[in-house]
């Protein structure tokens, strides 16, 4: 499934081609993705004005005036601007067409999504989706450092990892990217939050800062499902030090790289580096 710097990705490709520009139509060619798409979507965006497309967590907001349309790429989603006339392929189940310059037509927003695990839904004016509420803060804000997961770590028995994926604490940070941090911050996965000192979570807060912003500006991590906007894939895997890569050499000592199962997710690391 797509990460937050993916989402963040489609969001920054996206914004300069359909920020400003009117909805004429909006086309559903079925009626739900995951989850049933509301009446909403067809009936209030067309002649709209996009004032802004925002990330929330994995989530991307397309505002106007009228309300937000909350889009989630799911497991194999993806956004393309096109021409109009681009042909409809068999997973295109949804088109937003956008005015040109002049105000004739222009290009089309194009959601494809094979598994269907996207979903398109609606946020009122001045609402909160309730798929956005309790969520935690954003990991490259100010909001989350060191002091914030050490004080909401205490007593807690679940595994750093878990903890550090869970989206009430700090939204966005998956699979690949946790495992990353921790072995950047030389933490094992393992190791129960609430035994984390402080120094450790500033280093982990750190190193997620870190490793986030660094995948975004290489454009995510490349994943069999995902392409951004423009069709080019990410690059950040190739340059992963832990994820996926059970069984080979740890890139700071050398011994075998550990895997295990935390919280049905596989998580691997290395048994002498991380602590």
């Amino acid at each position: 499934m797509p990460e937050l710097p993916e989402v963040e990705t489609t969001r920054r490709g996206l914004a300069p081609h359909v920020e400003g520009r009117r909805i004429l139509a909006v086309t559903l060619r079925r009626p739900d993705l995951r989850w049933p798409i509301p009446p909403e979507v067809a009936r209030d965006l067309p002649g709209q004005r996009i004032q802004a497309v925002r990330r929330r967590a994995k989530y991307l907001l397309m505002d106007t005036e009228a309300g937000s349309a909350l889009l989630h790429l799911g497991m194999s989603g993806s956004l393309r601007v096109l021409p109009a006339t681009t042909p409809v392929t068999a997973h295109d189940h949804v088109d937003i067409a956008l005015a040109g310059e002049r105000g004739g037509a222009g290009r089309v927003l194009r959601f494809n999504d094979p598994r269907r695990f996207g979903s398109l839904l609606w946020q009122p004016p001045g609402e909160v989706h309730p798929l956005l509420q309790g969520l935690g803060p954003e990991p490259l804000s100010d909001a989350f450092d060191g002091d914030y997961l050490f004080a909401l770590s205490r007593g807690r028995k679940a595994p750093v990892k878990t903890f550090l994926m869970d989206q009430a604490v700090v939204v966005g940070v998956g699979n690949i990217y946790a495992a990353e941090s921790l072995f950047r911050a030389g933490i094992s996965p393992l190791r129960a939050a609430g035994k984390v000192s402080r120094e450790r979570y500033v280093a982990l807060a750190g190193a997620v800062k870190e490793i986030l912003a660094y995948a975004i500006t290489r454009g995510g991590t490349t994943l069999r499902d995902f392409l951004s906007p423009d069709g080019a894939p990410g690059y950040f895997e190739q340059e992963l030090s832990a994820y996926g890569r059970a069984g080979e050499p740890c890139p700071r000592c050398g011994r075998p790289m550990k895997q295990a199962n935390i919280g049905q997710r596989t998580t691997v690391w290395c048994g002498h580096c991380q602590r």
